[in-house]
């Protein structure tokens, strides 16, 4: 019972950290962003990565041994669209992360980083889709949790 709620709790802290990185990320990320912003552009994406292994990590491991079990989950058709999505979410994350990890040689030498009009459209649209995407992931989860679908 206790390994049952470490792993529910590893899990929503996961998600928090997901959505709380993400939303920092939208809110820093500007046309010209200062040194400052830049480097903390690169603490919340690396954040961001290490709260989303978690995500998966704990929420496979829910599926797989606790919970309502792998055949449920396995069965119902949002679970399979929430994975989707996960990894959609994953997938459209790679240009802004190879973006700001980029940045690192000009924050070495202390100077900001430059970001053309078109990278910032760019990023700012993948940031916006990425959060759009966990939105529909949650109502995902809810639905699957209800027993909707199976």
């Amino acid at each position: 019972m206790i390994a049952s709620a470490g792993i529910a709790f590893l899990h929503f802290a996961a998600v928090f950290g997901v959505f709380g990185t993400l939303v920092g990320e939208w809110l820093v990320f500007s046309r010209a962003p200062t040194v400052a912003q830049a480097r903390q552009l690169q603490r919340l994406d690396r954040l961001y990565g290490l709260s989303a292994t978690v995500l998966l990590v704990a929420g496979g491991i829910r599926a797989w041994r606790f919970e309502k079990g792998l055949d449920y989950y396995l069965s119902n058709p949002f679970f399979h669209l929430k994975l989707t999505l996960f990894v959609l979410v994953g997938l459209l994350s790679i240009y802004p992360t190879v973006a700001f990890i980029r940045w690192s040689n000009d924050l070495n030498a202390g100077r900001a980083p430059v970001v053309t009009e078109a990278q910032h459209a760019w990023i700012a649209r993948l940031l916006k889709i990425e959060l759009m995407a966990l939105f529909a992931i949650l109502v995902c989860a809810s639905l699957m949790a209800k027993g909707i679908g199976a």
